[in-house]
């Protein structure tokens, strides 16, 4: 019996019996005591359900480094009749997992897309003031959002409303930058970061008060996969060509640089590996 049968066998059995695991409706992460001078730390989701699947940053932020994490939620979908419903969902999830929850009005932001940029510029203006005045209400220490490849052209759009509203700040706001993916892969990250057991538990429960769009398509199923092979491709794309994979299972990749002086600056040369043993805290010091 060749043994690797047994061991593709038990991914099929899981993804299986995953699919009549319940949705939302679990009671809260235990809640952490904050500082009420906590520094502050923006995640701005494209979309509900993104501060979930690519918000292990966020969440070790919270856990270890004691930031106030706030998800931002720049839109509630494209689709009208489910606006309400999704920030519904998403007040579930960010309820669950501990994030506070911001919105950019009763229904999000809409044309969060490049050509909105380019094409209709007083439209496009109007979103980044939204951004700025967030920016400038909640003055953060570390800015979480999608990298500018990031295929999703509502995520690539949130990358460029970001960057356009930080220009707009001043000169002495000098935020760290933590770009996430999801649909569209870096081919720079700097930065592998661990992530425990725990904490993709919670951030799959969190995903799953999400229950219109995983109804869809049951992603929250497919999360530690994909975090398994981001060791994979972490391993020598922030380490280096050649290099051996570090001992995680599960981890996610990111770009950490720094916004000062009107443009971004790069922290550090090569990539660091994060484990789930270090206090992510120390890296935005």
């Amino acid at each position: 019996m060749n043994p690797y049968n047994h061991f593709v066998s038990e991914y099929v059995r899981l993804v299986k019996e995953g699919k009549s695991l319940p949705l939302g409706g679990f009671v809260p992460a235990p809640k952490l005591s904050l500082a009420p001078d906590a520094p502050k730390a923006l995640f701005f989701s494209p979309h509900p359900d993104d501060e979930c699947i690519s918000g292990g940053v966020a969440l070790r932020l919270l856990r270890e480094a004691k930031m106030n994490v706030i998800n931002v939620a720049v839109t509630q979908g494209s689709k009208n009749e489910r606006k309400a419903e999704r920030l519904y969902e998403l007040k579930g999830a960010c309820n669950y997992i501990g994030f506070g929850l911001v919105t950019t009005g009763s229904s999000g932001l809409d044309g969060i897309h490049p050509r909105i940029r380019t094409q209709e510029p007083s439209h496009w203006a109007a979103n980044v003031k939204v951004i700025h005045d967030i920016l400038q209400q909640h003055r953060p220490r570390v800015i979480m959002f999608p990298h500018e490849h990031d295929w999703n052209s509502t995520h690539i759009g949130t990358y460029y409303l970001v960057m356009d509203a930080l220009k707009e700040m001043p000169s002495d706001f000098e935020p760290f930058l933590v770009e996430t993916e999801f649909w569209g892969q870096m081919t720079d990250p700097n930065l592998m970061v661990e992530i425990s057991a725990q904490d993709l538990t919670d951030m799959i429960c969190a995903l799953t008060f999400h229950v219109g769009e995983v109804q869809r398509n049951p992603y929250h199923l497919l999360l530690p996969a994909w975090m398994l092979d981001n060791v994979r491709r972490g391993a020598e794309l922030v380490g280096g060509q050649g290099a051996a994979a570090p001992d995680f299972t599960f981890a996610a990749l990111n770009r950490l640089r720094r916004w000062r002086a009107g443009k971004v600056e790069r922290l550090y040369d090569g990539g660091k590996f994060i484990s789930a043993r270090t206090n992510i805290g120390e890296l935005f010091r």
